[in-house]
């Protein structure tokens, strides 16, 4: 497992300043637009599509990283090399790992809307 933080609070407090009134916004657009990244990522793994399980998890890997979720984006990155290299067979406990980490970062996310 990486070492990296589930959220980088440094990041999460500059996006704060910088999106003032929008920040709940952003934060539950990017919670609700995680989860259905996680289902467009198992829906390309039962459909065996190794090309649309890379791009899913390369799209999901640029979101975590804007919101300042390095380890959920490490792990999206280590299944968008797994889809590039067709290993789908390992991909499963990937994606396990993905939404586990997610919700890491989702609990955390929603302390910053209370």
């Amino acid at each position: 497992m990486t070492d990296k933080p589930h959220l980088d609070q440094e990041a999460l407090a500059e996006l704060q300043d910088v999106m003032e009134d929008e920040f709940d916004i952003l934060i539950n657009t990017y919670i609700k637009d995680s989860s259905d990244r996680i289902a467009h990522l198992r829906s390309a793994l039962d459909q065996d599509d190794a090309d649309r399980f890379s791009k899913s998890a390369h799209s999901f890997k640029g979101s975590c990283i804007n919101i300042g979720a390095p380890r959920l984006g490490e792990l999206c990155s280590e299944a968008e090399k797994a889809g590039r290299e067709n290993r789908l067979v390992e991909a499963g406990a990937m994606v396990d790992a993905i939404e586990d980490e997610f919700r890491q970062v989702e609990q955390t996310l929603r302390g910053f809307l209370e």
